[in-house]
Formats: C-alpha cells, structure tokens, sequence
C-alpha cells in the first residue's frame, strides 16, 4: 500500500497535544496533519486525545467529535457518511480509503491521518482536486452518441451489455487508487490516472456509446495511458472493491484490436 509521501522540502514538525477531559475511560490518539496556508508555518502533526466511550466506531466519526468538540480549525472534507460520495478520501493508517468506512478499532496504537499523498495541500486534510477533475472532463463522461433514442423510451441494453458495467459505474471518484499510484505521482501532469482511466472505460464500454473510435484516439498517446506500469496499488487501495487496473487493461487490448 502507498504510505503518504512529504512533498520535496517540506518539513513536519511536532504539534500541539489536546487532551482528553478527565474522567474518559477508552482514550486513543489521533495524530493528524495540520497545515494552513495563511499561517507561514511549517506543517505539523496534532496529536488528538479521543475518548472512544464517547465517539462512534468509524475514523469519521472522530474527525466529526474532534472538529465538534475539540478544535473547530480542523479541516477536511466529508458528506454522505455511507461511503457513497467519495468525500473523505484521506491516508489512515498509511493506506488510502474513506473515514467514513474504515473502523477505528481496526488500527493498532495511535491513528495517523493525513490528506491523500503526493496531492497540493489546500488546508488540513484537504487536497486540492483541480488538475485531476480536469483530467476526468478531458474524456468526456457522459453518453455520446448521434443516432436519436427510441421516442417512447430510454436507450435499450440488454442483460449481458448491461453486466460489462459492473465494477465501472460504482467508482465513486474519491480518487484513492489515483493518488496511490507511482506512476501518477511520477507523471500527473500527463498520465490520466486509475481513476480517469477506469472511468473512461465506463463509456467505451457501454454499449449504448457511439464514440468508441473518438475515445480511443484521445488516449492513444504515451503518457495518457500507457504511463500504466500494472503496479496494483490501484485495485489494493480501492474503497469499493473495483478494479481500475483491469480497466486499463481492456483498454489496452482495444488499442491492439483496432490497429
């Protein structure tokens, strides 16, 4: 799995320690990743007493309790608190997954948290998720196709067209095989990434899709795809269990077909 990775000269010092009040019983640490672009400091990692008689069971849970009760500078993202949104997306424990599905009683000793490697840092636990969102427009998510639909109707699939999307249309865009990906770090500039590209695959899969050839030559390049090395840590750090890795290769394999 990734371990979250320090950007070149970056300096982490040790924090401030919140204690738990007197009396909590079931106390585990939290050693979180603070930096605040308006402060000119260093980043830092804050140590976080957490009475977990007192807390709920997942590692959200407790950035909720933390932000609520302890420090309100806290800052990350969450929303659906099911594992639906993708919103959480942040390193614990060394792997990238959810807050809101990983269980706190899962990790040994003190929980490390940090915002998801190899990604600018907008503020805490926050990445900025600008370049990779532009690289999911660049292929076009949505239903292309010329021939109009039947007027009664949405566009037929049938059962077995309709199964080659499972294991595509789930991906959530927490974007935690992305930023787990040596290949991504490498060359995020260029190379779409696990999650762009098994998301690209969704619409060439789709057998409802008119723009297949389109599609393919817009990833016919280097960097774009074949930047893909079959590391795996895409499919190990997955949330939901999909497998982007496969993905890519489909891919791959179309573009032999076609030549």
């Amino acid at each position: 799995m990734a371990e979250f990775t320090l950007p070149a000269n970056s300096k982490v010092g040790a924090g401030k320690t919140w204690q738990a009040p007197a009396g909590a019983t079931r106390i585990k640490n939290f050693k979180i990743y603070r930096w605040n672009p308006d402060d000119d400091q260093n980043p830092r990692i804050d140590t976080y007493e957490v009475d977990l008689a007192t807390c709920g069971p997942m590692v959200l849970d407790a950035l909720i309790k933390i932000k609520n009760e302890i420090d309100t500078t806290l800052t990350f993202r969450r929303s659906c608190r099911e594992g639906i949104c993708g919103s959480c997306a942040m390193n614990i424990d060394g792997t990238n997954t959810l807050a809101c599905l990983k269980p706190i009683d899962e990790i040994e000793g003190d929980v490390t948290i940090y915002p998801l490697p190899h990604m600018p840092v907008v503020k805490d636990l926050v990445p900025d998720l600008t370049q990779i969102y532009a690289q999911y427009r660049s292929v076009k998510p949505w239903l292309q196709a010329e021939s109009p639909p039947p007027p009664d109707r949405e566009r037929p699939q049938s059962i077995e067209e309709r199964e080659k999307l499972d294991g595509l249309w789930e991906c959530i865009l927490c974007f935690c095989c992305s930023t787990s990906c040596p290949s991504y770090w490498w060359n995020g500039d260029r190379y779409l990434g696990p999650a762009v590209l098994l998301q690209a695959y969704r619409w060439i899969a789709d057998s409802r899709d008119e723009a297949t050839g389109e599609r393919l030559d817009r990833l016919e390049d280097p960097f774009r795809l074949y930047r893909c090395h079959t590391i795996m840590n895409c499919t190990k750090t997955c949330p939901k269990g999909l497998n982007p890795a496969k993905a890519i290769a489909e891919i791959k394999k179309l573009m032999v077909m076609r030549r």
